[in-house]
């Protein structure tokens, strides 16, 4: 099931890079596994799927050690709290979630030596979300420029998560205004090569407008189990 679930995002990725005219190969496929088993990540792996996003940090700890037999590349893309960036630091690959320095410079400090720098992106409120964390995108140039400057770390680009749009037009409409900061900050100086905006909803406008990762969670492993508390 889940691997034909796989094969289903993938052909619309290549489908959605066609009508952009990108190459399949510019996006990268995360497959968000929050609240499921380490079983339907093992199943999704036997399907050629190697990078997996995860929100719940201890959870995803628990996952990482029940995998460590495969070569998973793991993202945190969900909050992080001062008292956990020690297991984010210690534990995973990427970090999309990044929207104050503070969080930046512990896990910059907390890095282990002996593993390579950490992928992180800075999160931004492209579109003034109420309820949505992120940097306004009037701030996302000094605070990507501190991230850049820490040790430990590998500054790769933004994540966005918009309200959701009422069409394809409108959806594109907010992800141009991402890429466009995306732009801004290359053009600032910044060597940033990630984009990381569009979810099973909006995936196709994402894309169309520039997206260089999506994370796709429901198209893949199906309904999720109840959510668990914010502290998770």
């Amino acid at each position: 099931m889940i691997a034909d679930h796989l094969q289903h995002v993938r052909q619309q990725i290549v489908q959605a890079c066609q009508q952009a005219g990108r190459v399949p190969e510019a996006v990268t496929l995360l497959a968000v596994s929050k609240t499921f088993g380490a079983d339907a990540v093992r199943e999704a792996y036997a399907a050629g799927q190697r990078a997996f996003g995860e929100n719940y940090i201890q959870e995803a700890v628990d996952k990482i050690a029940a995998l460590q037999d495969l070569p998973l590349q793991w993202h945190c893309i969900g909050p992080i709290q001062s008292n956990k960036t020690r297991l984010v630091a210690e534990h995973f690959d990427w970090v999309h979630t990044i929207d104050r320095l503070k969080i930046a410079q512990r896990l910059s400090e907390q890095r282990p030596t002996d593993k390579p720098a950490l992928n992180v992106c800075i999160q931004v409120n492209i579109d003034s979300g109420p309820t949505k964390a992120g940097v306004p995108p009037e701030e996302a140039l000094a605070l990507a420029k501190a991230v850049a400057a820490l040790p430990r770390l590998h500054f790769r680009g933004l994540m966005t998560i918009p309200e959701p749009a009422p069409d394809f037009v409108a959806a594109c409409a907010v992800h141009a205004r991402a890429r466009a900061l995306f732009d801004a900050l290359n053009e600032a100086g910044l060597q940033l090569d990630t984009l990381s905006m569009g979810m099973t909803q909006d995936m196709e406008a994402a894309i169309a407008s520039g997206s260089t990762m999506v994370r796709v969670g429901t198209a893949i492993f199906g309904g999720r189990p109840p959510l668990r508390p914010a502290s998770a």
